[in-house]
């Protein structure tokens, strides 16, 4: 059975999150966008786990159902500790084959922190130690440690992570088989590190609204089966897992480095003739995924190992409608297009991959279902995210070809407007 599936997720419990990331919002916008299985995220946090308790209708394989759409539970936690004369900041997601499950890992975590403040709870504990108690809780859990490359959080973060994997999760590194890439990177990015060739590699929206679940997920065909999906992931099965869907990752709001302060964006290269300072006020940049890939890569750039999991790239089909009308998302024009073009359909992930253009021109604008093919070609304009900024994707601009050099490497380019130096990336 083929599905989609978006892992990591917040609920309304968490900090800066929308007050509709509910269970009745994020099965209608999971239909939406075409997901079979949702992450609950957050059933660390008391009052949503009891929300899950009571809503989820369990499926006696390690799932639930609510509302035609099946959840696998879920959490993010946020490890935070002293190493090697180095504070650690990493986040983790937390898989739970049951509600029993779950509850031994809250009772577990408890002992260490409070688990009312925040969906995503602080643990003042090493990584290592989070993989065995969340092992000793059910053996069929398991960890992912989460958005590896974000500098602030994360496991391979500039600002507070580590060189290799075993040094975070130590004796516990035999347990963790998958990781998620984040919205930062995308798996060519991470194939270019040969240490993690055994590791799967997964791609979740990590959203805190309804409406940006499946903005990275991952396609899978086997049993809608806690068991099973486990299993693809454990085993790495490119027949079960098929690919992942992913941001273009210049998108991310880390992918380059910079400082936001200044508007300063820069590439690896001009960060280190900086020394990692910013040009304009001399403080400390913010060191971006790109840079750290570069730093810790032993392989070179579109070299995919043996057993590599393929990946696609969109971008959301609001964002399309909106480019395609110059207009801004969540406008009610654009709303109304895409549920138009989700009637039609059936899905986002359907109109995205699989309609034919001869179809999408003949239910929407001729402008729409050009920016959707682009999209599917790759034929986009991304000026790159930095130090939080998310990067900005132009569907209607052609590539500038001429700004490559003859590697293929991407080189600098200025735009027009408030006189700031910027860099493109095409």
């Amino acid at each position: 059975m083929k599905f989609y599936a978006d892992f990591h997720i917040h609920s309304r419990y968490s900090r800066a999150t929308s007050p509709e990331m509910d269970l009745d919002h994020i099965a209608e916008w999971a239909k939406y966008k075409g997901l079979g299985l949702v992450g609950t995220g957050d059933f660390t946090h008391p009052a949503w786990f009891r929300e899950l308790k009571l809503k989820l209708e369990p499926r006696g394989n390690g799932l639930f159902h609510y509302k035609g759409v099946d959840f696998i539970l879920t959490a993010e936690v946020s490890n935070i500790f002293s190493k090697n004369g180095r504070t650690r900041k990493i986040h983790n997601l937390v898989f739970a084959p049951s509600l029993e499950a779950a509850g031994e890992v809250n009772r577990r975590l408890r002992s260490h922190a409070s688990l009312e403040v925040d969906g995503r709870p602080i643990l003042p504990i090493y990584a290592s130690r989070l993989v065995e108690l969340v092992l000793k809780a059910d053996p069929a859990s398991f960890v992912v440690p989460a958005h590896i490359w974000t500098p602030h959080f994360s496991l391979f973060g500039s600002n507070s992570g580590f060189d290799a994997i075993e040094e975070c999760y130590e004796d516990q590194t035999e347990h963790i088989f998958a990781l998620e890439t984040g919205l930062s990177s995308d798996p060519p990015m991470n194939w270019r590190l040969s240490a993690l060739d055994r590791f799967s590699l997964i791609s979740n929206s990590d959203c805190h609204s309804p409406a940006k679940l499946g903005r990275e997920a991952n396609a899978f065909d086997c049993e809608l089966d806690y068991a099973a999906v486990r299993e693809a992931l454990r085993a790495k099965d490119r027949s079960k897992f098929l690919y992942t869907i992913e941001f273009f990752p210049e998108e991310g709001k880390y992918h380059y480095d910079g400082h936001k302060p200044c508007a300063v964006r820069m590439t690896p290269a001009e960060c280190k003739r900086h020394k990692n300072l910013c040009p304009k006020c001399g403080k400390k940049a913010t060191v971006g995924v790109l840079h750290r890939v570069d730093d810790l890569a032993d392989r070179p750039e579109d070299e995919a190992p043996a057993g590599a999991i393929p990946c696609k790239h969109l971008i959301p089909l609001e964002e399309i409608i909106a480019a395609a009308k110059d207009m801004g998302t969540g406008t009610q024009t654009v709303l109304r297009e895409y549920h138009k073009l989700i009637t039609t359909f059936g899905s986002e992930f359907s109109i995205l991959l699989e309609t034919p253009e001869s179809e999408l021109v003949t239910a929407t604008d001729r402008r729409i279902a050009e920016g959707i093919m682009r999209v599917r070609a790759g034929r986009v304009r991304v000026l790159p995210g930095y130090d939080g900024e998310y990067g900005e994707i132009r569907v209607f601009e052609e590539p500038d070809l001429k700004l490559k050099d003859g590697k293929g490497k991407m080189q600098n380019g200025k735009s027009k407007g408030k006189n700031k130096k910027q860099m493109e990336l095409f």
